[in-house]
């Protein structure tokens, strides 16, 4: 982390989990501590509680912004030097029913982050990008893509030493809010059962900690323009609700064969698979030692970035990275992934006061006729 030693370092949406750890990883270091972290989000009450935690540390501080406000950000953004740009509407359901709002805060604020770090003379910008953005089948996924395509332009665009600008893509982070291992993790506490959509789903999984890692390598390695993708194991749902069951159950005085599995169906824009790279993207991507990095399309309009990795293992990339393609993890290596990252905590989901129910459009509508 020699590259943030002594800088003036933005994230927005501090109070997500991605952000919050952001922050985290960021003032417990000692040997390369930035000068400041600035945290904001619209969560005023979230964006309290951060604040408290860190009311000793007086390189913190946070406020209350909205990246949909340019002239509000624009004040936060004076003398930053990196900007980690983390907030975002994500959960699928929601974007599907206020499609607007998802273009407002996933687009127009990404435009909005990308011309105040301009005005600011910001040194980089690393947006945090979905899986979801590769051959997107719902709005959440559209405007993720849009995200990474202005951040892409505002590289091509760079000129008399701007803001470096690039994207990072992540696989689901587990244990995220919103992600289904808390509720899982409820539907076992309750004697089941696990609700799964279907068998053969498989995904691409990450912990909090590796989404901050690439995050911050990102921002060490980043020429402008790239979109950098982790390397990261897959798992099979099916496989992901039957260890935490096994691992869970006895947790509350619960036999895991009492705990069954029901199939509720996929929902409306969801995929069995994962998709991290298109097989467009792979004639323009190198692989890197932990990570892809996909450059842009129209390279003459980056004719003056040089994207001199250290780390490049091979200059060409024949395979899209999908995770119905690749091995997924044996049930004992899931296990062993989630002790590791404290993922069957019986108490790592208790603050977060969630529903142990997964809904899909429609269906509140459903219920009243």
């Amino acid at each position: 982390m020699k590259h943030l030693k002594n800088k003036k370092i933005l994230i927005s949406g501090a109070c997500g989990t991605v952000g919050r750890e952001l922050v985290s990883v960021l003032l417990a270091e000692q040997d390369n501590a930035p000068e400041s972290v600035i945290g904001i989000d619209n969560n005023e009450s979230e964006l309290f509680f951060l604040d408290q935690q860190y009311i000793e540390d007086r390189r913190a501080s946070f406020y209350v912004t909205d990246i949909r406000d340019r002239e509000s950000l624009g004040d936060r953004m004076r003398e930053v030097d990196i900007v980690f740009h983390t907030a975002a509407l994500k959960h699928v359901v929601l974007c599907e029913r206020s499609p607007f709002d998802a273009v407002q805060t996933n687009i127009h604020g990404v435009q909005n982050i990308i011309a105040t770090a301009e005005n600011a003379g910001v040194e980089k910008v690393i947006f945090t990008s979905s899986d979801k953005a590769v051959n997107p089948t719902n709005v959440m996924g559209t405007s993720k893509l849009m995200g990474e395509r202005l951040m892409t332009a505002a590289a091509g665009h760079r000129r008399n030493g701007g803001p470096v600008f690039a994207s990072t893509r992540f696989g689901n982070v587990l244990g995220s809010n919103g992600s289904v291992i808390p509720i899982f993790h409820r539907q076992i506490a309750k004697g089941g059962p696990i609700t799964l959509t279907h068998p053969d789903m498989t995904r691409f999984v990450m912990s909090v900690a590796l989404s901050v890692r690439l995050i911050i390598e990102s921002a060490r390695v980043a020429r402008g323009g790239e979109v950098f993708v982790t390397k990261m194991p897959v798992i099979r749902i099916e496989d992901l609700a039957q260890v935490m069951i096994d691992k869970l159950a006895p947790v509350y005085q619960l036999d895991p064969s009492d705990i069954g599995i029901r199939e509720i169906g996929v929902k409306p824009g969801e995929k069995l698979y994962e998709e991290l790279m298109s097989r467009e993207e792979t004639r323009r991507a190198v692989e890197l030692d932990r990570y892809y990095a996909i450059l842009p399309a129209f390279r003459g309009l980056y004719s003056n970035i040089d994207y001199d990795y250290s780390n490049i293992i091979s200059a060409e990339v024949t395979n899209p990275y999908i995770s119905s393609d690749e091995a997924a993890l044996d049930r004992p290596a899931l296990e062993a992934f989630l002790d590791e990252h404290r993922l069957l905590d019986p108490h790592a989901f208790d603050r977060l006061h969630r529903p142990d129910a997964r809904y899909w459009p429609g269906d509140k509508e459903e219920s009243r006729k």
